[in-house]
């Protein structure tokens, strides 16, 4: 079956705004955590599951014949070899607080590859777009990466997870990459991590953890912009976390040169 890249991209902006708009609107009427997950401090919001339900319908009005791929709820399973990938609210605990870092995300994937995507910024006035082909926008205008710096000068994005033994780990490799680098910053959303990447206000970005919904979507809009995303093994040794992965992301001239800083430093295996 043939499918147009940058019909997938649109679908997915149009639904990622819509999930979006109800996402601020029902933070601005109060947000109430409604579960947890990994840990009392990694939260589900009503919110969560409302704008995850509002993408699950829409996107099946428009495509009844795709899959869908959701962080809250039940699975889709699909017959045209299209699949969603979406959070509706990557960065719940800026959600949570009322930061401004916290996003929609959602992704097409065709037969097992990435192909379209879309980043709609809840707390922030934002959206990135991209499907393969097609380059990478913000804001509808085009983007890309910035040449990239010796290891030293970059301006690295990060993350942590929720359980306790996951942030020490974490920040064990932290400590040893932070003086290799210019400095980092954690924002608290996979996404828009990858996507300050794509559109250059970010040299890389690494953080073991994050999962396909988490990544998906930006992963498609860095390789537009000219970026490379590739997802490497864990280095954590817990049986009660299995499949978890490194999810790397740098400028595509940067990638040889930092995989190696992140062996050295403990964040991929040598």
């Amino acid at each position: 079956m043939s499918e147009d890249y940058a019909a997938l991209r649109d679908v997915a902006l149009t639904v990622g705004r819509e999930a979006a708009t109800l996402a601020r609107r029902m933070r601005d009427e109060g947000v109430d955590v409604a579960d947890t997950k990994s840990s009392a401090t990694d939260v589900v919001t009503r919110a969560d599951r409302a704008v995850e339900e509002l993408l699950r319908s829409r996107l099946l009005e428009v495509r009844p014949d795709d899959a869908i791929l959701g962080e809250e709820g039940d699975d889709h399973e699909g017959t045209s070899g299209v699949r969603w990938i979406v959070d509706p609210i990557d960065g719940t605990v800026n959600y949570l607080y009322g930061l401004r870092d916290c996003s929609v995300s959602v992704a097409a994937e065709l037969d097992g590859s990435l192909v379209a995507g879309a980043v709609v910024g809840i707390g922030v006035d934002v959206v990135y777009a991209a499907a393969v082909g097609h380059g990478a926008t913000r804001d509808g205008k085009p983007i890309s990466v910035r040449p990239s710096p010796p290891v030293g000068q970059r301006l690295v994005h990060t993350g942590f997870g929720y359980r306790p033994e996951v942030r020490a780990h974490q920040a064990s490799c932290l400590a040893s990459l932070l003086p290799k680098v210019r400095d980092i910053r954690r924002i608290g959303s996979s996404s828009l991590d990858i996507c300050h990447v794509a559109d250059g206000s970010g040299d890389a970005y690494v953080e073991e953890g994050p999962l396909p919904w988490d990544w998906s979507a930006a992963a498609v809009v860095l390789r537009e912009a000219g970026g490379r995303l590739d997802v490497f093994p864990g280095t954590m040794d817990l049986d009660e976390w299995p499949g978890r992965s490194v999810v790397v992301a740098t400028p595509a001239d940067g990638w040889d040169d930092f995989v190696e800083v992140l062996r050295e430093t403990g964040f991929l295996a040598r």
